[in-house]
Formats: C-alpha cells, sequence, structure tokens
C-alpha cells in the first residue's frame, strides 16, 4: 500500500474494530453476569419465601405448604417459574402448581445450610436456573432435612440478554461511525503539511516557483529544507553548465569560422574544398548535437510550461515550405491546453526531428498527435511513406546509422530523438502507421 493517508485510515481502522469488538464482549459478559447474579438473588428470595410458609402441619407429622403462595406465577401452570420440597430420603414433600405437566430438573439431597445455583436441563433439553436450598426440620420431635429447590426457566433470561445486546450493538455502531468520520476529519486535518508540501512542490515543477516555500510541522522542515537546497544546487548546476558550453561555442566559432575562410579563398581544390566543408558542416551538427544532449541531460523536469501546438504550428509551416515541391499536408492533433513541462529546446528538437524525418520519407501525408497519458506527455508522428522495420529500429536510433543513403541526412536525428526522452525519463517505440508508414511515440515526462 503506497497511500501514506491509506495506510493511516487502515490502521486506525482496524484500532478501531478491535476496541469496539473487545468492548462489546466486554460489556456483554458483564452484563451477562450481572442478570445471572439477579436471577440467582431472586431464586434464593422465592426459597426464603418457601422456608417462611412453610410449617408443620396439624400432627406435626410433615411439613406443609399453603396453596395460595405471596408469588403468583408458583400458583399458575406454565409461568416459567417452579417450587419442590424433597425430603432426606427424596420423596417429593410439595411441589408447586405451576409445575403440572413439567418436568423441572430440581436438585435435591443438600446437607443443611448447603446452597446451589446452576444452570441444568431437563429431559426434554429445555434449560433452567435452578436454586436448591438444604435445611433441618423437627418434624415429630426428630431432626430432618429437606430440600427447598426453585426452577426458572431461562426464557426472561434471554429476552433479557437478547435485548441488551441489540442495544449495545446499536449504541457500539453509532460510537464506531462516530468514531471513524472524527478519525476521517484528524486525518485529513493531520496530513494537511504534506497535501501543502506536495502543492509548493508541483508549482515548483510547474516552473510558478523557485523553491518551496511556507511554514510547516518540525517533522517536515528538514524535509523542505533539503528540497530547496536540492533546488538551489540544480539552479547551481544548470548555472555552470551554460557558461561551460557557451564558453565552449565560443572558442570552438573562431577555429571553424578560419577553416572556412581557408576553403573559401581559393587556395584548395574545389573537390577538396567541397569535402571539408561537409566535414565542417558534420563537426557543427555534432558540436550541436552534444550540446543539446548535455543540456537535456542536465533537465531535472522543473522546467516552465510550454505550450506544445503553438511549437507545432511554427514547425509545421517551416517544413510545408521547405517541402513544398511534395505538395504533402501535416495535420495536427493537439489540444490548445496541452502543455509540457520542460525546455522549450528540448521539445523542438524532438519535434523538428521527427517532422523533418516524416517530411523526408511521406509520400503526401504526415500526422502528428499530442496528448497526456498521466503524468507523461506522448508524442506520435506518422507518415505515408514506406515505413521502418519495427526489428532495425534500435539500430536506426544509433548516431550516423542511416535507412537509406541516397536520402540528406547525417543520421543523427533519432539519436538525438532518444537521447532526449531519456533524460525525461521516457522512451522512444516505433510502430506500422494507420496511414501506411511509420508511427514513432515517444514519451516525455514532463
Amino acid at each position: 500500500m503506497r497511500s501514506l493517508h491509506a495506510r493511516l485510515a487502515l490502521a486506525a481502522g482496524l484500532v478501531l474494530a478491535v476496541f469496539v469488538l473487545l468492548t462489546g464482549l466486554a460489556l456483554d459478559r458483564a452484563f451477562h453476569d450481572s442478570v445471572r447474579a439477579a436471577h440467582e438473588e431472586h431464586l434464593l428470595g422465592q426459597i426464603y419465601l418457601l422456608l417462611t410458609a412453610a410449617d408443620p402441619d396439624d400432627d406435626d407429622r410433615e411439613l406443609k405448604v399453603p396453596e395460595a403462595l405471596p408469588e403468583a406465577r408458583l400458583n399458575r401452570a406454565g409461568s416459567g417459574l417452579y417450587g419442590e420440597i424433597r425430603d432426606d430420603q427424596g420423596r417429593i414433600v410439595w411441589r408447586s402448581a405451576s409445575a403440572v405437566g413439567v418436568s423441572p430438573p430440581f436438585a435435591n439431597g443438600l446437607r443443611p445450610g448447603q446452597k446451589r445455583f446452576e444452570r441444568r436441563v431437563d429431559p426434554d433439553g429445555t434449560p433452567y436456573f435452578v436454586q436448591s436450598y438444604g435445611v433441618s426440620w423437627v418434624i415429630d420431635g426428630k431432626l430432618r432435612t429437606f430440600t427447598f429447590a426453585v426452577a426458572e426457566d431461562l426464557a426472561e433470561f434471554t429476552r433479557e440478554i437478547n435485548h441488551f445486546r441489540g442495544s449495545l450493538a446499536a449504541w457500539l455502531g453509532g460510537m464506531a461511525l462516530l468514531l471513524c468520520g472524527v478519525l476521517a476529519a484528524t486525518l485529513h486535518w493531520g496530513l494537511r503539511p504534506l497535501r501543502a508540501v506536495r502543492r509548493e512542490i508541483d508549482r515548483v515543477q510547474a516552473g510558478d516557483r523557485e523553491r518551496v516555500v511556507g511554514t510547516y510541522p518540525a517533522e517536515l522542515q528538514g524535509l523542505t529544507g533539503s528540497v530547496n537546497a536540492l533546488l538551489g544546487h540544480e539552479r547551481a548546476q544548470r548555472t555552470r553548465l551554460r557558461n561551460a558550453l557557451a564558453d565552449l561555442a565560443h572558442s570552438l566559432k573562431t577555429p571553424l569560422a578560419v577553416m572556412r575562410g581557408a576553403i573559401g579563398d581559393g587556395r584548395v581544390d574545389a573537390a577538396v574544398a567541397r569535402e571539408l566543408d561537409a566535414e565542417l558542416a558534420q563537426m557543427d551538427r555534432i558540436v550541436h548535437h552534444q550540446l543539446q544532449r548535455a543540456i537535456a541531460g542536465s533537465s531535472t523536469g522543473l522546467g516552465t510550461r510550454l505550450a506544445v501546438l503553438p511549437l507545432a504550428e511554427k514547425l509545421k509551416a517551416s517544413l510545408e515550405k521547405l517541402h513544398r515541391d511534395k505538395a504533402m499536408a501535416i495535420a495536427l492533433d493537439i489540444a490548445p491546453d496541452l502543455h509540457f513541462r520542460g525546455a522549450e529546446g528540448d521539445l523542438m528538437e524532438v519535434l523538428g526531428n521527427l517532422l523533418d524525418n516524416a517530411c523526408k520519407w511521406c509520400r503526401k501525408d504526415v500526422r502528428v498527435a499530442a496528448r497526456r497519458n498521466a503524468s507523461a506527455l506522448e508524442l506520435t508522428v506518422e507518415d505515408d511513406g514506406p515505413g521502418m522495420d519495427p526489428e532495425l529500429a534500435e539500430q536506426l536510433m544509433e548516431r550516423g546509422v542511416r535507412a537509406d543513403e541516397s536520402v540528406p541526412g547525417h543520421g543523427i536525428g533519432l539519436a538525438m530523438v532518444r537521447d532526449i526522452a531519456v533524460a525525461y525519463a521516457g522512451r522512444v517505440a516505433v510502430a506500422r502507421s494507420q496511414l501506411g508508414g511509420a508511427a514513432i511515440v515517444v514519451r516525455l515526462v514532463g
């Protein structure tokens, strides 16, 4: 994952999800235990009520419980609350009217003073909470042990738990959504300085600014300082390079002029003069090529915004005049708002060389298309000539290699285009044009 915002959002989302899940589990367990304890206390209270209501019969031979009890659920059949008393022999001394037709899993055989609360299941699989208590009672002059037991089915308990879980899910879900909104706003606010730095760098790349300006948090001051130092170093390097190239051009201009003058004064044979003149012209082109290559190689893509269409129209007008004997037509498919970020000389060199080659090889039609693909400018120059074998494309881009010696040229145009494209982190591709000839596609990042 390459997005810092996405990483932070994912991490915060995972932490929030884990927090909400653990909080929900903890609250659910706490409520479950609380409700279970409440039911335990409630059933123990029913046991105490039975102890209060129980009394020996008139003959003092057995315990007797009144038919009508204060707890109405014990008097109503199928109410979900059931009571029972057994003696130390396991015989049923009393069972509540509510237990008619059901078989609650009562406990028995408890020692005097022993209390037990547990979850039990009857033969039909119905779960119950069962509270049991062992007591000693003097009956007919003898100390006897009885087990008082109250059972309650879990219907009410389950309803309470389910209702709580529904409310808990709604509240936790709402809280999670609220926290997600807060986290999103916090991330947006926290990453705002990074977006500001990015906008400043985009302005520098577009040529609107020379350095990154603004006040940023301490964590970003080192980054902005390093970027500004790099920009200053790059400008100084380009200035030194331009000066060195200007000095080189000035140093070569005088010797070349002297040699041309020596050739033109008639002291050199005409055939030799033509050969020397051609070589001097070649030297001019080589020097020009090497200077352009050095300038392109020093480019960092931090140039000004250059409109592509006016430059293409200027080249079109010049080449149509130069090749007017062909009666050819150059079609331009370039949006008026399309821009290139880089040196004007680089774009002029690329378009000029490609158009010049297309005009030399075409029959009558040349087409130039330009469009922006992501962060790169893609130029396509096509013609209706004989075309170029893609397998030989790499060789034809080598300096001095020509497809046809009969066509004027020196074989360095495509080499210059390739070098400039590489300097802009781009590439050159050769394909078959829909016009029938060659289609050369140049990608320049800028």
